[in-house]
């Protein structure tokens, strides 16, 4: 005879159990310091996006308290979102963080990159950011990309090996077996870091709800004039937007992603909360960058072109 037995939630049978956002942020606290154990010069790519955001609050914490022992890289494109760019700086002062800026406009001024014709800069950015990698000698850049943005992203290892010229090889990616990371390189050689991999967008904005992180008003509903192309609501810029049979309206939107405002479009919505933003994504079937990012639908491997050439 043989006795039912009743399965009881994991922390009511054990009170010890991480709960599914402690366990992601416990991950990525361990990837932090496994870097600062490995590397001698890492950095942090931050753009004042909500993902990096959330890779800083994870990196404070990680060494709390202790400042944070890596400074902070933005590859801007000169066409950033003013609130965004506002936030960046105010983050690196509040928490005294060294933050490099490599600027598309400096190497467009001196002719190293040249404009594109549709006015898009973030193509742009893999220039820029292999020349800060090499001339401050990073050997480990922090991104905060997630495999479920986008499917070259799926592809990615949490340490991410890039050759003596920034490029990404698929083949030479290296197993990770119990969370064991090999941040070996050789000289010239640098490792992309993504302590975020496991996320999904769904967990970044329960974390921030959770933590009551702050982040640009831009990613909550608020009324904006934008005008619609290629079935994306964008704001007018010194970028080469609106044409003229673009006619800008005023509508209440929010921002899923943000980036250059040449190809990141806004979503109608009138999530003012995280919590109404959290409802929202989890009604979604689009990702942010599928939703919202004109750069990601040049081809069917944007991505993982630009990955090949150095970009994140």
């Amino acid at each position: 005879m043989t006795t039912a037995t009743r399965t009881l939630p994991d922390t009511l049978e054990n009170p010890y159990a991480l709960s599914h956002l402690d366990a992601l942020e416990a991950e990525s606290v361990h990837i932090f310091r496994e870097v600062a154990g490995e590397f001698e010069r890492p950095v942090i790519l931050f753009s004042g996006g909500k993902d990096s955001i959330v890779m800083l609050h994870l990196a404070l914490k990680a060494f709390h308290p202790a400042p944070v022992p890596f400074a902070l890289l933005h590859v801007d494109t000169g066409h950033n979102f003013p609130e965004v760019i506002e936030y960046r700086d105010r983050t690196a002062a509040r928490h005294t963080l060294r933050l490099h800026v490599a600027s598309v406009q400096d190497f467009i001024d001196d002719g190293r990159l040249r404009e594109r014709p549709d006015g898009t800069r973030n193509p742009l950015q893999t220039v820029p950011l292999l020349d800060a990698i090499e001339s401050h000698k990073f050997d480990a850049v922090f991104g905060g990309g997630r495999r479920d943005e986008e499917k070259a992203r799926a592809k990615e290892r949490v340490f991410s090996l890039r050759d003596e010229f920034g490029a990404w090889d698929p083949r030479r990616q290296r197993p990770e077996l119990w969370s064991l990371y090999n941040g070996r390189h050789a000289p010239g050689e640098h490792v992309r870091v993504f302590p975020l991999s496991n996320w999904t967008e769904l967990d970044v904005w329960q974390y921030i709800e959770r933590e009551g992180i702050e982040l640009p008003e831009i990613y909550y509903a608020h009324e904006r004039e934008v005008f619609k192309r290629d079935g994306m609501w964008l704001t007018a810029g010194a970028w080469g937007g609106p044409k003229e049979h673009e006619t800008p309206e005023t509508r209440l939107i929010r921002y899923r992603t943000v980036g250059d405002m040449s190809c990141t479009g806004a979503v109608d919505s009138d999530a003012a909360t995280n919590a109404d933003i959290i409802a929202e994504i989890a009604a979604s079937r689009l990702t942010e960058r599928g939703a919202t990012r004109a750069d990601d639908k040049l081809s069917e491997a944007a991505m993982e072109d630009r990955k090949r050439e150095g970009y994140f």
